[in-house]
């Protein structure tokens, strides 16, 4: 199958891992390949999300607050009814340990080499298989798998986009569009 991804689609799929990586995810997830294509540039996919007003920066902290728990889920006021200073506790562990040393993902275990697809993440390769095939393209690109995002449409990534603002069918239309005008 990777064989007809371009130089583009396997980019985004490296840095999909790279996500995964980062936000200490076991495996890589529809998320993960949307922030990805977000930051692939010049790509139909990122183009697509970008004139719908996809921003990578508010949707990469929609998915960090939903993907895990974060500093803000400790009581500062609960803790303090039994003698702890929260302030006090993070600055001397994060002047230790590092930034982060007390969030819950920070404690996953990091996981260096290959990180696997997750069903999702598969299901969206396939869909995007199915979509090069149905359009007769002989190449899987970024607009390709972005098809096969919004195709899947029940992972994060399209729970994000929804949320925020971003409509499915009217993106799905202009990537098409716009892989037709590469083609041309």
């Amino acid at each position: 199958m990777f064989e007809r991804f371009t130089k583009e689609a396997r980019a985004v799929v490296v840095r999909a891992q790279e996500e995964a990586r980062r936000l200490r995810a076991p495996f890589i997830d529809t998320e993960h390949l949307l922030l990805a294509m977000l930051d692939a540039g010049a790509g139909p996919a990122a183009r697509a999300l970008r004139d719908r007003g996809a921003d990578p920066d508010e949707l990469r902290r929609r998915i960090a607050g939903i993907a895990g728990p974060s500093r803000d889920d400790l009581d500062p006021d609960a803790l303090a009814t039994l003698g702890i200073d929260l302030d006090e506790v993070r600055r001397v562990t994060e002047a230790t340990f590092g930034p982060g040393a007390l969030d819950a993902r920070s404690r996953k275990p990091y996981r260096a080499g290959h990180i696997p697809f997750g069903r999702r993440a598969k299901k969206v390769l396939e869909l995007s298989l199915r979509e090069t095939l149905r359009l007769g393209h002989n190449h899987l690109g970024t607009g390709h798998l972005l098809l096969g995002l919004i195709r899947e449409g029940e992972g994060l990534a399209a729970r994000v986009l929804v949320e925020s603002g971003v409509e499915l069918t009217a993106l799905r239309d202009d990537v098409i569009r716009l892989m037709a005008s590469e083609a041309a």
